[in-house]
């Protein structure tokens, strides 16, 4: 890039504003000018127009052209100098008369459409003005008129005059036309430009002269010194500035040659000082060669530890879930078999605790993950009021033993379906609601989730966790989310913990697409808050009971905790009950001795006591005391003792839980009051219907190998057992599978070598084939499937994964017989049966949706709706042979006829998938279409009746 010289900037800096400034000036000017020209003729214009108009009016009416001429020529002589032409137009736009006949009469005249105007306009061009004002008559009254001027305006040519007569009215009886000429304008703004251009560009010269004159009198010295500087740069130092100079040059030439002598000498001190720091250099390169091997040496061990410390995890990993698989299914498997009450509490724990321990082994591991950036977000379908149920669960005894309050406010609009990862959830409610708990010694923890975001497909929820502990000063709110560090050391001392907990919590949290925070103050408790996004899963997981019989029910409500309270009666007052709500002991006495006198019963009483095992009888007391007003009278304790509970039940209540209460658990307790035996929400695979296949199950640990064996023959007819990978490929060589589920680590041949060699046998090619593992950490997954096993399963074994890829991968026309249903279980016998051979039944279709009604009409409004028009697709697909489109109409009818109460359209439309499942073509299957049409037409003929029956059912 050139340097801008001295000479340049002076240049700059005076003939370039003047210039600036000067022509700036003469613009503004000029253009103020010719502004103040245009107004002048405008203004002169209108003089002279508006007058003639005033004067022409009594000619106009009396048409006397000759008047009115002589008038307009005056004016047209006198203002030549800028006036053209004027006409007047009477009020049809004719020429009336004219000072110029062979003027531009059509220019002046107004086109044809233009309304004639009430002032004074104007219209331009390059060369003139028209102007244009109109000739108004105003209060003209017959008593005015002359009896010549009757008998004159008499005849039919002015017929105008009429309009005139007795109008209180202006009315405008034509307009004068007046064609201005510019050029005269025109020359004097062009005068006026150049005048003023001339004085700028003069003042642009006397500028350039005078910054030459400096130029003359400062470069050249300047120049000298210059290459004197340049000179001493190229280290001639002896160099120095010569000749007489004034003022502040001659102070600058001093300068200069100052400088130069004293950087001869620094220039000889710095030689020696070189010659000294080579020395000290190369000591230094040395001992930096040194370094730098051991720093090699150093990162090779620290490599070598980190991929240690990765087989480790891997194995251990491995190693701890192996047993814990065991653990937790044959737990499961026991809790499917008849048992007490406390035995299912007790299984119940275990799997819990089990699962807990199964989730510090997840901890070690994802902090492992953090900390190589490689966490993996899960999005599965969850219950989300579960999930929060079965983590309050478990942190419920630790605040029970502390007598602390704990609670939850969850409103029932939150969606209960979600798409997300449930256990990364459950992980961080468990560290912030345990760490509330920990550090608080007396007084209470409550739960608050909220929806900031919610549509149709995803929720952004917000949990706050609030507590009343020992809170925390400024300085340690400042380390809170440092690793291996606490508030401080007296809290490790006191609490344990090795304050991991939040930095995984706050890096989860960001990973879920959401954030972490706080606010404390010491002494007086914390508050910590999450957010994380999740989607709405459009299927609900579990179909809860239906509520409407609870709508206008009374309950009597006693809790002494505020955010208890407030959380209960939302859950209350959105199942439209009538709450009475007491907040302390004195307030029960008032309500009691009120109902008593106005012989007022309540449907249902719920306590909630905050106080001590100690405290028991007067609890008791409480008890009789409300058992005449009420026969549903249910207990909600800090305490999760059977003996406790059995005490209280003995007394009168008819069941006694554990607090944070929760919709579920109210909903089950308040469902239990109203029939004779408990309805519980189960899964049931129909008896004897298992799917006819065979499933290979290989693992080397026994107790795995029978827990899955057990699993299997839940969902299917035969399964084989191998334990180890050689024993795999020996069965795989004479018998057929439709799955195989095979473990990695094996003796023998391990599960990736026993798959290759599978797959390069004819019988089970293409058997699918799903790795069973302990191992989970990242990329583990993806490493399965390019190996190339179909799926991947980690241990311990879900039932609903496993239920999941069974459908997956085995041919669809196996299950439509034996999907797995949502019922409800009592002591009545299945109905279904019975009305197989009805159109419609509203028993099953209300059945098949939860016992809730209004779905029950709406999905059978919605499958009347849509039958025309499937029907047509389906005849349409028919005709063009389109067997795909076939299948996926009737694949779309089916699942809606499962749940809509039309037994003969849907068993005759899952026969009809399931047959082209097969394969067999259209031409064999036209009876079955004749049938599948036959019973279309009868659902259209049946739904006005049925939907009468439906609402008679409603009301």
């Amino acid at each position: 890039m050139q340097k801008i010289s001295l000479k340049d900037w002076v240049i700059i800096l005076t003939i370039v504003p003047t210039t600036l400034i000067g022509f700036s000036l003469a613009s503004y000017f000029s253009y103020s000018r010719s502004v103040e020209l245009n107004d002048f003729l405008e203004q002169r214009a209108k003089s002279i127009i508006e007058p003639i108009a005033i004067a022409s009016k009594d000619p106009l009416i009396h048409h006397n052209r000759d008047k009115l001429r002589q008038l307009i020529n005056f004016t047209h002589r006198n203002q030549s100098n800028i006036v053209k032409s004027i006409a007047v137009f009477t009020k049809d736009n004719q020429i009336f008369v004219t000072s110029a006949y062979h003027g531009d009469i059509d220019l002046m005249q107004l086109k044809a459409g233009n309304i004639q105007p009430n002032y004074t306009t104007t219209e331009n061009s390059d060369d003139y003005i028209i102007f244009r004002t109109p000739i108004i008559v105003e209060h003209y009254h017959a008593k005015q008129v002359t009896a010549n001027d009757s008998s004159y305006l008499a005849d039919t040519e002015h017929l105008q005059f009429d309009e005139l007569i007795n109008n209180e009215k202006p009315v405008t009886i034509g307009y004068i036309a007046m064609q201005v000429d510019k050029n005269q304008l025109s020359f004097k703004q062009q005068s006026q430009y150049l005048i003023a251009f001339a004085f700028a560009l003069l003042g642009t010269l006397l500028s350039g002269i005078f910054a030459l004159r400096l130029i003359t009198k400062v470069t050249k010295p300047i120049n000298s010194m210059v290459q004197a500087i340049e000179r001493i740069r190229e280290g001639k130092l002896e160099s120095r500035v010569s000749g007489q100079l004034i003022g502040e040059l001659n102070f600058l030439k001093n300068g200069i040659n100052a400088m130069a002598q004293s950087l001869d000498g620094y220039q000889n001190e710095m030689n020696a000082s070189i010659d000294q720091a080579t020395i000290d250099l190369r000591e230094s390169l040395e001992q930096f060669e040194i370094q730098n091997v051991e720093l090699s040496l150093a990162k090779r061990k620290a490599q070598d530890a980190n991929r240690v410390k990765s087989e480790f995890l891997a194995n251990m990993s491995h190693e701890l879930r192996t047993p814990l698989n065991g653990v937790i299914g044959f737990t499961r498997q026991v809790l499917k078999t008849p048992l007490t009450e406390n035995q299912r509490d007790y299984l119940q724990t275990i799997d819990r605790s089990a699962n807990n321990l199964l989730t510090i082994i997840n901890d070690i591991l994802d902090f492992s993950k953090l900390d190589a950036g490689k966490m993996v977000i899960e999005n599965i379908p969850f219950s989300f009021r579960e999930s929060i149920e079965e983590t309050l669960k478990l942190l419920a005894p630790s605040a029970h033993k502390k007598n602390i309050e704990l609670s939850i406010n969850l409103p029932e609009e939150i969606p209960d379906s979600l798409i997300g990862d449930t256990m990364r959830i459950k992980q961080i409610i468990t560290n912030l609601t345990s760490n509330a708990i920990k550090f608080t010694p007396q007084g209470s923890v409550s739960i608050d989730i909220a929806s900031e975001e919610i549509n149709q497909k995803s929720i952004k929820l917000k949990v706050t966790v609030e507590d009343t502990g020992i809170g925390m000063t400024v300085e340690q709110q400042k380390s809170i989310f440092d690793a291996f560090t606490q508030a401080d050391q007296s809290i490790t001392r006191l609490y344990g913990g090795t304050g991991l907990g939040l930095v995984i919590c706050q890096r989860l949290a960001q990973e879920m697409r959401g954030d972490i925070g706080f606010s404390s103050e010491k002494n007086q408790g914390s508050s910590f808050w999450f957010t994380f996004q999740c989607d709405v899963n459009a299927t609900p997981l579990i179909w809860e009971f239906s509520n409407k019989h609870l709508a206008n029910k009374t309950v009597l409500y006693y809790e002494e905790n505020a955010h208890a309270r407030e959380a209960i009666k939302n859950i209350f007052n959105h199942w439209q009950m009538q709450v009475t709500s007491v907040i302390n002991k004195h307030q029960l006495s008032q309500v009691l001795t009120q109902s008593k006198q106005n012989q007022q019963a309540f449907d249902y009483v719920l306590i909630g006591d905050n106080q001590t095992v100690t405290a028991l009888s007067e609890l008791k007391r409480t008890i009789a005391q409300l058992k005449p007003l009420s026969n549903n009278i249910h207990i909600a304790l800090n305490s999760n003792s059977p003996c406790l509970q059995d005490a209280l039940i003995a007394s009168g209540a008819n069941s006694c839980l554990s607090k944070p209460l929760t919709s579920n658990s109210l909903n089950r307790i308040f469902q239990s009051s109203i029939i004779d035996e408990p309805q519980k929400l189960t899964l049931r695979s129909p008896i004897g219907n298992r799917l006819p296949i065979k499933v290979l199950a290989v693992d080397d640990n026994e107790a795995n190998l029978k827990l899955i064996n057990a699993l299997l023959l839940e969902q299917v007819e035969e399964v084989i057992t191998v334990d180890n990978g050689m024993a795999a490929v020996e069965r795989c060589k004479s018998e057929t599978f439709a799955l195989i589920f095979m473990d990695i680590q094996m003796p023998i041949l391990d599960g990736i070598s026993a798959l290759k060699e599978i797959k390069q046998i004819p019988l089970n090619m293409n058997t699918p084939i799903i790795a069973v593992t302990a191992h989970a950490l990242s990329g583990e997954k993806e490493k399965m499937q390019q190996q190339g096993f179909n799926a991947y399963m980690t241990k311990p074994i879900d039932e609903t994964m496993l239920r999941h890829i069974i459908y997956e991968y085995c041919d669809f026309n196996h299950l439509n017989n034996s999907t797995t249903e949502i019922i409800v279980n009592n002591d009545k016998a299945d109905v279904e049966a019975n009305h197989s051979s009805m159109v419609f039944n509203w028993a099953l279709a209300l059945k098949r949706s939860a016992n809730k009604e209004d779905l029950a009409k709406e999905m059978f409004l919605g499958l009347v709706e849509s039958l025309p028009e499937t029907e047509q697709g389906i005849h349409d697909a028919i005709k063009t042979h389109d067997i795909a489109l076939i299948k996926r109409l009737i694949h779309k009818l089916n699942g809606a006829c499962c749940y809509t109460g039309t037994p003969n359209l849907a068993k005759i439309t899952n026969q009809l998938e399931t047959q082209l499942k097969v394969g067999l073509s259209l031409d064999e299957l036209e009876p079955e279409f004749f049938e599948f049409f036959e019973h279309i037409e009868q659902v259209l003929l049946a739904a006005p009746a049925a939907l009468k029956e439906i609402n008679d059912n409603i009301k």
